[in-house]
Protein backbone atom coordinates (compact mmCIF):
# COMPACT_ATOMS: atom_id res chain seq x y z
CA UNK A 1 0.00 0.00 0.00
CA UNK A 2 1.79 3.63 -0.87
CA UNK A 3 2.00 5.81 1.62
CA UNK A 4 1.95 9.81 1.61
CA UNK A 5 4.41 11.56 2.96
CA UNK A 6 3.55 14.21 5.66
CA UNK A 7 5.00 16.99 7.32
CA UNK A 8 3.88 18.51 10.35
CA UNK A 9 5.04 22.22 10.67
CA UNK A 10 4.31 22.99 14.62
CA UNK A 11 4.78 19.48 15.48
CA UNK A 12 5.70 19.92 19.73
CA UNK A 13 2.75 22.13 20.32
CA UNK A 14 -1.20 20.31 21.67
CA UNK A 15 -2.44 19.62 18.26
CA UNK A 16 0.86 18.96 16.82
CA UNK A 17 1.23 15.97 19.60
CA UNK A 18 -2.29 14.88 19.09
CA UNK A 19 -1.86 14.68 15.24
CA UNK A 20 1.45 12.91 15.87
CA UNK A 21 -0.80 10.26 18.26
CA UNK A 22 -3.07 9.68 15.01
CA UNK A 23 -0.92 9.65 12.18
CA UNK A 24 2.10 7.19 13.79
CA UNK A 25 -0.68 4.19 13.23
CA UNK A 26 -2.24 5.70 9.92
CA UNK A 27 -1.93 2.92 6.87
CA UNK A 28 -1.49 5.56 4.86
CA UNK A 29 0.79 7.88 6.06
CA UNK A 30 4.91 7.72 6.35
CA UNK A 31 5.81 10.75 9.09
CA UNK A 32 8.20 12.28 7.17
CA UNK A 33 9.36 15.73 8.93
CA UNK A 34 8.42 17.71 11.91
CA UNK A 35 9.02 21.19 12.94
CA UNK A 36 9.55 23.19 16.17
CA UNK A 37 11.61 26.09 16.63
CA UNK A 38 11.89 26.24 20.11
CA UNK A 39 13.12 22.64 20.15
CA UNK A 40 14.83 22.83 16.76
CA UNK A 41 17.62 19.95 16.74
CA UNK A 42 16.23 18.03 19.49
CA UNK A 43 14.71 14.16 19.22
CA UNK A 44 10.72 14.24 19.24
CA UNK A 45 10.83 12.08 22.76
CA UNK A 46 13.16 14.67 24.42
CA UNK A 47 9.94 17.38 23.78
CA UNK A 48 7.71 14.63 24.22
CA UNK A 49 8.15 11.86 25.89
CA UNK A 50 5.23 9.73 25.37
CA UNK A 51 6.77 8.92 21.93
CA UNK A 52 9.64 7.59 23.29
CA UNK A 53 10.30 4.34 21.56
CA UNK A 54 7.50 5.09 19.06
CA UNK A 55 8.71 7.51 16.75
CA UNK A 56 12.45 8.39 16.42
CA UNK A 57 12.30 11.95 14.07
CA UNK A 58 14.46 15.22 14.97
CA UNK A 59 12.33 18.53 14.81
CA UNK A 60 13.79 21.13 12.81
CA UNK A 61 13.32 24.48 12.38
CA UNK A 62 10.21 26.21 10.59
CA UNK A 63 12.24 27.36 7.62
CA UNK A 64 10.17 27.64 3.84
CA UNK A 65 13.18 26.46 1.55
CA UNK A 66 14.27 23.62 4.13
CA UNK A 67 11.04 21.70 4.00
CA UNK A 68 11.50 18.55 1.66
CA UNK A 69 10.49 18.23 -1.93
CA UNK A 70 9.15 14.69 -1.46
CA UNK A 71 6.86 15.94 0.83
CA UNK A 72 2.91 14.80 0.11
CA UNK A 73 1.26 16.51 2.71
CA UNK A 74 1.61 19.23 5.86
CA UNK A 75 -0.34 20.19 8.42
CA UNK A 76 0.51 23.68 9.53
CA UNK A 77 -0.37 24.34 13.43
CA UNK A 78 1.30 27.49 14.00
CA UNK A 79 -0.19 30.63 15.12
CA UNK A 80 -2.33 32.95 13.43
CA UNK A 81 -0.30 35.05 10.66
CA UNK A 82 2.65 32.93 10.81
CA UNK A 83 0.89 30.65 8.72
CA UNK A 84 -0.53 32.21 5.79
CA UNK A 85 3.06 32.92 3.74
CA UNK A 86 3.83 29.03 4.95
CA UNK A 87 0.55 28.14 3.51
CA UNK A 88 1.44 29.89 0.59
CA UNK A 89 4.64 28.31 -0.20
CA UNK A 90 3.13 25.18 0.14
CA UNK A 91 0.61 25.75 -2.11
CA UNK A 92 3.36 26.90 -5.00
CA UNK A 93 4.65 24.07 -4.29
CA UNK A 94 1.74 21.85 -5.11
CA UNK A 95 1.46 20.49 -1.47
CA UNK A 96 -1.93 19.74 -0.09
CA UNK A 97 -2.27 21.75 3.33
CA UNK A 98 -4.90 21.52 6.34
CA UNK A 99 -3.87 24.77 8.13
CA UNK A 100 -4.85 24.32 11.89
CA UNK A 101 -4.89 28.11 12.68
CA UNK A 102 -7.36 30.67 11.53
CA UNK A 103 -5.55 32.45 9.05
CA UNK A 104 -7.68 31.32 6.39
CA UNK A 105 -10.91 30.51 7.99
CA UNK A 106 -12.39 34.05 7.56
CA UNK A 107 -13.36 36.37 4.87
CA UNK A 108 -10.76 38.74 4.07
CA UNK A 109 -12.78 41.27 5.94
CA UNK A 110 -13.73 39.67 8.46
CA UNK A 111 -10.35 38.81 9.55
CA UNK A 112 -8.91 42.66 8.78
CA UNK A 113 -11.38 42.95 11.42
CA UNK A 114 -10.56 40.68 13.97
CA UNK A 115 -7.07 39.86 13.58
CA UNK A 116 -5.42 42.36 11.65
CA UNK A 117 -3.94 42.63 7.48
CA UNK A 118 -4.24 39.38 6.31
CA UNK A 119 -0.49 38.38 5.37
CA UNK A 120 -1.64 36.57 1.80
CA UNK A 121 -4.93 37.57 0.97
CA UNK A 122 -4.83 36.18 -2.74
CA UNK A 123 -4.93 32.63 -0.98
CA UNK A 124 -8.52 32.67 0.81
CA UNK A 125 -10.94 32.26 -2.10
CA UNK A 126 -8.96 29.17 -2.42
CA UNK A 127 -9.28 27.57 1.02
CA UNK A 128 -12.27 25.46 1.99
CA UNK A 129 -13.62 25.93 5.18
CA UNK A 130 -12.68 22.04 6.68
CA UNK A 131 -15.70 20.72 8.22
CA UNK A 132 -16.71 17.53 6.12
CA UNK A 133 -20.42 17.21 7.56
CA UNK A 134 -21.11 20.59 5.51
CA UNK A 135 -18.98 20.91 2.88
CA UNK A 136 -17.67 17.27 1.81
CA UNK A 137 -17.37 17.75 -2.00
CA UNK A 138 -15.27 20.90 -1.71
CA UNK A 139 -12.86 19.37 0.76
CA UNK A 140 -12.09 16.89 -1.61
CA UNK A 141 -11.75 19.47 -4.55
CA UNK A 142 -9.33 21.99 -3.05
CA UNK A 143 -5.66 22.18 -1.72
CA UNK A 144 -6.15 24.34 1.42
CA UNK A 145 -8.45 23.27 3.84
CA UNK A 146 -8.96 25.82 6.92
CA UNK A 147 -9.61 24.03 9.71
CA UNK A 148 -12.47 24.97 12.17
CA UNK A 149 -11.57 26.48 15.74
CA UNK A 150 -12.65 24.38 18.38
CA UNK A 151 -15.72 26.41 20.07
CA UNK A 152 -17.00 26.89 15.95
CA UNK A 153 -16.75 23.17 15.82
CA UNK A 154 -18.84 22.14 19.32
CA UNK A 155 -20.96 25.63 18.12
CA UNK A 156 -21.82 25.12 14.63
CA UNK A 157 -22.34 21.50 14.22
CA UNK A 158 -25.44 21.60 16.63
CA UNK A 159 -27.02 24.72 14.93
CA UNK A 160 -26.63 23.80 11.20
CA UNK A 161 -29.58 21.67 10.78
CA UNK A 162 -31.63 24.10 12.58
CA UNK A 163 -30.63 26.88 10.73
CA UNK A 164 -30.54 24.62 7.56
CA UNK A 165 -34.65 23.60 8.18
CA UNK A 166 -35.53 26.90 9.28
CA UNK A 167 -36.93 25.81 12.46
CA UNK A 168 -35.68 28.34 14.76
CA UNK A 169 -34.88 32.24 14.47
CA UNK A 170 -31.78 32.75 13.06
CA UNK A 171 -31.30 36.54 15.23
CA UNK A 172 -31.36 35.01 19.20
CA UNK A 173 -29.00 32.17 19.48
CA UNK A 174 -27.03 32.29 22.80
CA UNK A 175 -24.15 29.76 22.82
CA UNK A 176 -22.50 29.06 26.58
CA UNK A 177 -19.77 26.90 25.57
CA UNK A 178 -16.86 25.72 28.41
CA UNK A 179 -13.51 24.07 27.73
CA UNK A 180 -10.59 22.74 28.56
CA UNK A 181 -7.44 24.49 30.02
CA UNK A 182 -5.45 22.96 26.52
CA UNK A 183 -7.66 24.98 24.47
CA UNK A 184 -5.42 27.88 24.93
CA UNK A 185 -2.39 25.92 23.94
CA UNK A 186 1.38 24.24 25.27
CA UNK A 187 2.15 27.99 26.74
CA UNK A 188 3.93 29.45 30.00
CA UNK A 189 0.71 31.91 30.01
CA UNK A 190 0.43 32.37 33.78
CA UNK A 191 -3.29 32.71 33.07
CA UNK A 192 -3.31 28.76 32.42
CA UNK A 193 -0.62 27.78 35.12
CA UNK A 194 -2.52 24.96 37.77
CA UNK A 195 -3.48 27.42 40.64
CA UNK A 196 -4.71 30.25 38.42
CA UNK A 197 -7.65 27.52 37.05
CA UNK A 198 -8.06 24.71 39.34
CA UNK A 199 -10.61 24.95 41.34
CA UNK A 200 -12.28 27.96 39.17
CA UNK A 201 -14.76 28.67 36.55
CA UNK A 202 -14.56 31.51 34.77
CA UNK A 203 -15.87 33.47 31.63
CA UNK A 204 -13.57 35.01 29.35
CA UNK A 205 -13.80 37.55 26.15
CA UNK A 206 -17.10 37.95 26.40
CA UNK A 207 -18.46 39.08 23.41
CA UNK A 208 -14.96 39.70 22.11
CA UNK A 209 -13.59 35.93 21.21
CA UNK A 210 -12.24 35.46 18.11
CA UNK A 211 -14.16 32.77 17.22
CA UNK A 212 -17.57 34.30 17.35
CA UNK A 213 -17.23 36.41 13.73
CA UNK A 214 -15.59 32.24 12.47
CA UNK A 215 -19.52 30.72 13.81
CA UNK A 216 -21.64 33.55 12.81
CA UNK A 217 -19.73 33.79 9.24
CA UNK A 218 -19.40 30.00 8.60
CA UNK A 219 -23.36 29.43 9.67
CA UNK A 220 -24.33 32.22 7.95
CA UNK A 221 -23.39 31.34 4.24
CA UNK A 222 -24.26 27.81 5.25
CA UNK A 223 -28.07 28.45 5.99
CA UNK A 224 -27.99 31.63 3.22
CA UNK A 225 -28.67 34.18 6.06
CA UNK A 226 -27.38 36.57 8.28
CA UNK A 227 -26.86 34.80 12.16
CA UNK A 228 -26.52 37.09 14.94
CA UNK A 229 -25.72 35.44 18.82
CA UNK A 230 -24.20 36.10 21.69
CA UNK A 231 -21.14 33.57 22.36
CA UNK A 232 -19.67 33.29 25.67
CA UNK A 233 -16.75 31.18 26.07
CA UNK A 234 -15.60 29.41 30.16
CA UNK A 235 -12.78 28.33 31.05
CA UNK A 236 -13.02 24.66 33.05
CA UNK A 237 -10.33 23.13 35.66
CA UNK A 238 -10.04 20.19 32.88
CA UNK A 239 -7.62 18.95 30.71
CA UNK A 240 -10.02 18.84 27.60
CA UNK A 241 -13.27 18.53 26.35
CA UNK A 242 -15.68 20.99 25.06
CA UNK A 243 -19.07 21.08 26.25
CA UNK A 244 -21.39 24.04 24.60
CA UNK A 245 -25.02 24.35 25.69
CA UNK A 246 -27.15 25.91 22.75
CA UNK A 247 -30.13 28.01 23.27
CA UNK A 248 -32.59 29.00 20.40
CA UNK A 249 -35.70 30.26 19.97
CA UNK A 250 -38.27 27.81 17.63
CA UNK A 251 -40.19 29.18 14.93
CA UNK A 252 -43.18 26.26 15.52
CA UNK A 253 -44.42 23.87 17.99
CA UNK A 254 -42.44 20.52 18.45
CA UNK A 255 -41.69 18.60 20.67
CA UNK A 256 -37.99 17.04 21.51
CA UNK A 257 -38.69 14.02 20.22
CA UNK A 258 -40.05 15.67 16.36
CA UNK A 259 -36.45 17.85 17.38
CA UNK A 260 -34.40 14.72 17.66
CA UNK A 261 -35.52 13.20 14.31
CA UNK A 262 -34.65 16.83 12.58
CA UNK A 263 -30.53 15.81 14.03
CA UNK A 264 -30.88 12.08 12.63
CA UNK A 265 -31.97 12.95 9.38
CA UNK A 266 -29.67 15.53 8.47
CA UNK A 267 -26.56 13.48 10.42
CA UNK A 268 -27.84 9.81 9.61
CA UNK A 269 -24.43 9.55 6.97
CA UNK A 270 -21.82 11.00 9.55
CA UNK A 271 -19.85 8.44 11.57
CA UNK A 272 -18.81 10.72 13.95
CA UNK A 273 -21.79 12.43 15.06
CA UNK A 274 -23.78 10.57 17.49
CA UNK A 275 -27.03 11.98 18.70
CA UNK A 276 -28.76 10.95 22.00
CA UNK A 277 -31.86 9.31 22.57
CA UNK A 278 -34.23 11.45 24.42
CA UNK A 279 -33.87 12.73 27.81
CA UNK A 280 -29.85 11.45 27.41
CA UNK A 281 -27.69 14.46 27.76
CA UNK A 282 -23.76 13.97 26.26
CA UNK A 283 -20.97 14.24 28.86
CA UNK A 284 -17.50 15.61 27.41
CA UNK A 285 -16.37 12.40 29.19
CA UNK A 286 -17.86 10.11 26.61
CA UNK A 287 -15.85 11.72 23.75
CA UNK A 288 -12.41 11.99 25.48
CA UNK A 289 -9.63 11.52 22.85
CA UNK A 290 -12.21 10.74 20.21
CA UNK A 291 -12.83 12.10 16.65
CA UNK A 292 -16.86 11.91 17.94
CA UNK A 293 -18.90 14.87 18.29
CA UNK A 294 -22.70 13.91 20.95
CA UNK A 295 -25.83 15.93 20.96
CA UNK A 296 -28.54 15.95 22.76
CA UNK A 297 -31.45 18.25 23.12
CA UNK A 298 -34.51 19.53 24.76
CA UNK A 299 -37.76 21.39 23.56
CA UNK A 300 -39.26 23.55 26.51
CA UNK A 301 -42.86 23.23 25.03
CA UNK A 302 -44.34 26.68 26.96
CA UNK A 303 -41.61 28.73 25.78
CA UNK A 304 -41.08 27.51 22.41
CA UNK A 305 -37.63 27.14 22.94
CA UNK A 306 -34.75 24.21 22.82
CA UNK A 307 -31.48 23.62 24.74
CA UNK A 308 -29.08 22.11 22.85
CA UNK A 309 -26.06 20.46 24.48
CA UNK A 310 -23.12 19.52 22.22
CA UNK A 311 -19.82 17.99 23.79
CA UNK A 312 -16.45 16.99 21.67
CA UNK A 313 -12.81 16.81 22.42
CA UNK A 314 -11.11 20.33 21.59
CA UNK A 315 -7.96 18.60 20.88
CA UNK A 316 -9.46 15.79 18.46
CA UNK A 317 -12.98 16.98 16.65
CA UNK A 318 -12.10 20.26 17.65
CA UNK A 319 -7.98 20.17 15.68
CA UNK A 320 -6.76 17.25 14.90
CA UNK A 321 -8.73 14.83 14.48
CA UNK A 322 -10.55 16.86 12.33
CA UNK A 323 -7.18 17.73 10.29
CA UNK A 324 -6.80 14.08 9.56
CA UNK A 325 -10.65 13.61 8.42
CA UNK A 326 -10.15 16.50 6.30
CA UNK A 327 -6.63 14.76 4.61
CA UNK A 328 -8.30 11.63 4.50
CA UNK A 329 -10.94 13.32 2.02
CA UNK A 330 -8.30 15.58 0.04
CA UNK A 331 -5.99 12.44 -0.54
CA UNK A 332 -9.06 10.09 -1.63
CA UNK A 333 -8.77 7.98 1.98
CA UNK A 334 -11.43 6.84 3.56
CA UNK A 335 -12.60 9.31 6.14
CA UNK A 336 -12.04 7.55 9.20
CA UNK A 337 -8.78 6.20 8.12
CA UNK A 338 -6.73 5.97 11.78
CA UNK A 339 -9.56 8.06 13.43
CA UNK A 340 -11.30 4.42 14.41
CA UNK A 341 -10.67 4.86 18.48
CA UNK A 342 -12.61 4.67 20.99
CA UNK A 343 -13.01 7.22 23.55
CA UNK A 344 -10.75 7.13 26.92
CA UNK A 345 -12.81 6.37 29.71
CA UNK A 346 -12.80 6.85 32.62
Amino acid sequence: MTKIKVAILGASGYTGSELLRFLVNHPRVELSYLTADRSAGKKLHEVLPVFKDIIDIKLHPLETGKIPDNIDFAFTALPHGTSANIVKYLYEKGIKVVDLGADFRLSYKVYKEWYGQHPCPELIDKAVYGLPELSRAKIKKTRIVANPGCYPESSILPLAPLLKNEIIKSNTIIIDSKSGVSGAGRSADLAFNFCEVNEGLKAYKIGEHRHMPEIIEVLSDFSGKKVALNFTPHLIPMDRGILSTVYVDLKKKMNTNELLSVYNKFYKKEKFIRIMPENVYPSTHQVRGSNFCDIGCKVILQQKKAIIISVIDNLVKGASGQAVQNMNIMMGFPEDTGLNIPPVFP
